[in-house]
């Protein structure tokens, strides 16, 4: 019978499934410290069609992740048994490719009766941070840019936070993709633009007014369709343009005015700690222009290392052990969702933390 009882401790083992998209991936944290990360991925196969086919990787996954896990335990030093909780991401992602983590994650956690913790995957961006600053502790102001996710939010405790603002179409993530199609880069499109930019300089006339309606909304889809028509009234009039000059400038636009936004909120809410996450966090011209705004206004910039950014195991292990200093665990009942909202979690009232 499955009937775990999740003990509190102060650095509690825990193991952290992830297999949103197209990384099979498995680490182990004991408390914040990070002791095996391992990612299995398609992303060569999937570039070979452009972008993710959801079949192709969820049989990637189904191959792949007995093995992953195994070799996270193993390079973690530790034993099964050691394990105190199983964090797998539910939601959002991949339907398919979720429930390959998912019931893998079940079965593991019932054939050694541990906790089963279910984490939103865009909260194990949020929580990336916490593994790189130890004494990493709200409150703070969070940039989250990732492929499907763009906002600014208020983290007032583990337990709580604000969504201050949010894109209102494209993800930030996904117009790079996007652009990165048009310029004629392989997936993923995000560091075929960085790379391509650095060649090139912010000289071409982009759409700088960002705001979707004001305040720290985002909205992207004009700014991807500048550059799209940019590129096709070039290739029509058969003239040349510096496709360096393009990404460079894109990228300028695209990213400038999420520094400009993250600083402001941190300036309105009066805290003094930045935080960042998600996949486009691992941009090197982001990661800059952050540091440099934070320095200027006197702001502490906590920022996870660029392997934290893309999608790994080892952020869904620490918003896991988020959620298990909060008590919340999951039972046999859980299923992949592949759309939640940004404060989803899952508990199950009658398997509190054992004092």
């Amino acid at each position: 019978m499955y009937s775990p009882v999740l003990e509190k401790k102060e650095n509690p083992i825990i193991l952290g499934i992830e297999s949103s998209c197209d990384e099979t991936a498995a680490a182990v944290i004991c408390g914040r410290k990070v002791l095996s990360n391992e990612i299995a991925s398609s992303a060569d196969i999937q570039a070979l069609y452009g972008g993710v086919v959801p079949e192709i990787a969820s049989r990637a996954h189904t191959d792949a992740i007995a093995k992953v896990v195994e070799k996270a335990v193993q390079n973690a030093g530790i034993t099964y048994d050691e394990i105190d909780a199983v964090a797998v991401t539910y939601g959002a992602g991949l339907l398919g490719a979720l429930l390959v983590g998912v019931s893998f994650a079940k079965a593991f956690a019932f054939a050694l009766n541990k906790p089963l913790i279910a984490v939103n995957h865009i909260r194990g961006h949020l929580a990336a941070a916490y593994l790189c600053e130890n004494s990493l502790q709200p409150p703070f102001i969070t940039l989250l840019a990732s492929g499907g996710h763009t906002a600014v939010l208020h983290t007032k405790s583990e337990a709580e936070f604000e969504i201050l603002g949010a894109t209102l179409d494209d993800a930030v993530g996904e117009a790079f993709d996007k652009v990165a199609r048009v310029l004629g880069l392989k997936y993923p499109g995000g560091p075929n633009i960085e790379r391509l930019a650095k060649d090139g300089e912010a000289v071409i006339p982009m759409p700088k007014m960002l705001k979707g309606g004001g305040g720290y909304n985002f909205s992207y889809s004009g700014l991807k369709t500048a550059v799209i028509n940019y590129c096709h009234t070039k290739e029509q009039k058969g003239e040349t343009y510096d496709k360096a000059d393009v990404a460079a400038s894109f990228q300028s636009a695209a990213l400038d005015v999420l520094v400009e936004k993250t600083v402001s909120a941190a300036k309105e809410k009066g805290v003094t700690c930045v935080t960042a996450g998600g996949g486009v966090v691992a941009n090197g011209y982001l990661r800059q222009a952050l540091q440099t705004a934070c320095q200027k206004e006197g702001l502490t910039l906590v920022l996870p290392e660029r392997r934290f950014c893309t999608d790994n195991a080892a952020m869904i292990a620490a918003e896991g052990l988020v959620q298990y200093s909060l008590g919340n665990v999951a039972d046999m009942t859980l299923n992949a969702k592949a759309s939640i909202p940004l404060s989803a979690t899952l508990s199950t009232p009658q398997n509190p933390i054992k004092k």
